[in-house]
């Protein structure tokens, strides 16, 4: 077994503990470190009544809260991330588990927290999933699940950047407000350094600053032209497509105990193509017209970055009528260049047998 890792450190894992299932329980240190987020840490000019409140949670996180505690908080906006934060608290102790919590809330359509607390929750399974990875490429690619991805095609590779890191350089430089006000003056050009993650750079990735400033090159072929006209296609062994294979398949394993194997595929020539489950809205949309046999013009056809097969491992644990039949995934960007993986999807929408 390898070695366990300390990465994501803000993920909250740490905090957490494992029930007999392997899943995470939330322990009032998880809870606790919730109250030191932006939208709920203290500020100088919060007052008296928040401050009390807050520090009665920091001290028994699990405390019943009142509506007079909440209607003397002075600030509209921080009373209303006080009931966002004890919607979510109280969610997770009634289910009992992170993934509990996730699955219910997916299952049952009713997601009334704000998308930062699912993406948090996403961001803690996954580092419980990879406890044990030694691969950068498997690690870099489980952050598409939760943090969107911009993606880039330059010199004939299909770059995948962290958005919000993206963003920010494009606007600061990596420095902040100084940066900020220096790039608006025209006296700054964006000067971090963003490394297309690599064999060589890969051990990298494991210290816990700039791990965003990797890219992840989603290519899963390279052409290499010969003589006489002749183009030999390659299978790339490091792509970001195979690593975020490996993490779906964990993904489904470890949230719905079902072992499936996940390949990427350039196209579907199955004529009984019979499922499919997109891995976002766009590709969702995509698969659905072209099954239906309806027109999908040029521009958005570009937009699909992969397409994949998936195959469970016991095809008993299919439904009766597609038992054995491969299912097709797809992954795309939206009009805005951005991909936005939904991995509820894969846990909502795959043909399982009733007993599964």
């Amino acid at each position: 077994m390898a070695m366990a890792r300390d990465f994501w450190v803000n993920s909250g894992f740490s905090l957490l503990e494992r029930d007999a299932h392997g899943w995470l329980v939330p322990t009032d240190a998880y809870l606790a470190g919730l109250l030191a987020w932006p939208e709920l840490a203290l500020a100088p000019e919060s007052c008296a009544a928040e401050k009390a409140l807050h520090g009665a949670l920091q001290q028994a996180p699990r405390r019943a809260v009142s509506d007079a505690e909440l209607d003397a908080l002075a600030d509209a906006d921080i009373r209303e991330n006080y009931r966002v934060f004890l919607r979510f608290r109280d969610g997770v102790l009634a289910a009992g588990s992170l993934e509990g919590y996730y699955l219910h809330i997916m299952r049952g359509g009713a997601v009334n927290v704000p998308g930062v607390f699912v993406d948090a929750v996403v961001q803690a399974i996954l580092r419980s999933v990879l406890e044990h990875c030694d691969d950068a490429f498997e690690a870099r690619a489980a952050e598409m699940l939760f943090r969107p991805q911009r993606i880039t095609q330059h010199d004939g590779q299909m770059l995948a950047g962290d958005r919000a890191t993206l963003d920010m350089l494009q606007e600061t430089a990596g420095l902040g407000e100084v940066g900020r006000l220096l790039r608006e003056s025209g006296a700054l050009q964006p000067t971090a350094e963003l490394r297309v993650l690599s064999p060589a750079n890969a051990p990298d990735y494991w210290q816990a600053s700039g791990r965003h400033h990797f890219l992840l090159d989603m290519a899963h072929e390279v052409s290499q032209d010969l003589s006489h006209g002749l183009t030999l296609k390659l299978t790339r062994a490091r792509s970001g497509l195979k690593a975020l294979s490996r993490v779906l398949e964990q993904w489904v394993a470890h949230m719905l105990g079902v072992q499936v194997e996940i390949e990427p595929v350039r196209q579907i020539t199955d004529s009984a193509w019979r499922w499919h489950v997109g891995l976002d809205v766009a590709s969702t949309a995509i698969l659905n017209d072209l099954y239906e046999d309806r027109a999908v013009d040029a521009d958005r056809m570009a937009r699909l970055i992969s397409l994949f097969t998936l195959r469970f491992a016991n095809p008993a644990e299919m439904r009766a009528d597609v038992a054995g039949k491969p299912v097709y995934l797809g992954l795309a960007t939206g009009s805005d260049g951005v991909v936005r993986i939904k991995p509820q999807n894969l846990l909502l929408n795959l043909p399982l047998a009733a007993a599964a």
